[in-house]
């Protein structure tokens, strides 16, 4: 084949991933819309063209075909004859008859201050992380109430799985849960496990949202909480598990590993800590969501990262640690790291 030939079958380069990138916020707000009109939920209950849609949700049927047909476009619905239908993951998701419902967290991802630490990427990268000082850790932060608040449903399978390795073998079990925040991974392990006492840390006004969620769940009389930083409050001692729920990557490697050496010394002999990240190869670009996670530590944080195993490793034998494993967690992009004295 001819190099002209060649050059003829190679793939010419086009705009078009930059015109899509650059009108990307489009994509957010236009979910974010149609979770507002409760749109797929509709969707779900049988109405499947724009003129039925727009009776229900009481819109403009014009207005309802063109989001209905760019929700198609992005994946999120599937279009033939006129008729619009749910993609799975968003009728597992995103329709409220779903426990798995996670239409609610718009209100933390989406909120006005999470947008806003983007506005100004360029700025972002010259100062190597947050432009507020101080970032998202400000005590009592009023964006981790919102957290808490709405973010459970995507954390419920991680909490359900790390619930399940620490409950592997029966027995009393006192539990430590450091930035607990909606407190569902202590609260996962005082369900399955009777025996289990919960030590819940966290900012006061985020730990009454876990109390809330503990009640419900029925295990409040095994629930205890400490109000406070991590790094300054007495955790108490004799601890046969410790948790560490997607919590180190908002902090620097020797903020880390001091954190590591407290924990440690609150721990039983032979005791474990369970830690979730989202935890990317150590070519930091894939998988695609743990490493595009760092690009949100750089708006949020002064200076952190989504770390490596291999840093994390070695954050906790800097600590005194043996040895640190990983391993997946069911339906989540999360990794499981599990931690022996």
């Amino acid at each position: 084949m001819s190099s002209q030939a060649s050059q003829h079958s190679a793939p010419q380069p086009t705009p078009e991933r930059i015109f899509f990138s650059l009108n990307g916020f489009q994509q957010s707000y236009a979910l974010k819309g149609a979770i507002e009109l409760d749109l797929f939920t509709h969707i779900a209950d049988g109405a499947s063209t724009a003129a039925e849609l727009a009776s229900r949700i009481g819109a403009a049927e014009r207005g309802v075909r063109i989001l209905c047909d760019y929700l198609t476009v992005l994946g999120f619905l599937n279009k033939s004859d006129g008729h619009y239908s749910l993609a799975q993951d968003t009728a597992v998701f995103l329709n409220k008859h779903s426990p798995a419902y996670m239409g609610g967290t718009t209100h933390f991802l989406m909120n006005d201050w999470q947008m806003g630490n983007f506005r100004d990427v360029a700025a972002l990268v010259r100062n190597g992380g947050a432009l507020k000082g101080s970032g998202d850790m400000t005590p009592d932060h009023p964006v981790w109430v919102e957290f808490a608040k709405s973010m459970v449903p995507i954390v419920f399978p991680s909490a359900q799985g790390v619930a399940a390795v620490a409950c592997a073998a029966p027995g009393k079990m006192k539990v430590l849960d450091i930035a607990a925040g909606h407190g569902m991974f202590g609260i996962s392990i005082a369900q399955r496990n009777p025996q289990a006492q919960i030590v819940a840390v966290d900012w006061e006004n985020v730990l009454r949202v876990a109390i809330e969620n503990a009640v419900k769940a029925g295990v409040n009389s095994r629930y205890r909480t400490v109000a406070g930083s991590a790094f300054e409050v007495d955790f108490g001692s004799g601890f046969d598990l410790a948790l560490l729920p997607n919590f180190l990557h908002h902090f620097d490697f020797p903020s880390n590993v001091a954190l590591l050496r407290k924990v440690r010394a609150a721990l039983n002999p032979g005791a474990r800590v369970l830690t979730v990240e989202f935890i990317p190869n150590d070519d930091r670009v894939t998988p695609p969501f743990a490493a595009a996670f760092s690009f949100m530590m750089l708006g949020a944080t002064e200076g952190d990262d989504a770390y490596t195993f291999r840093e994390l490793e070695g954050m906790f034998r800097e600590a005194g640690f043996r040895s640190t494993t990983i391993q997946d967690l069911p339906n989540s992009a999360g990794k499981l790291l599990i931690t022996e004295m």
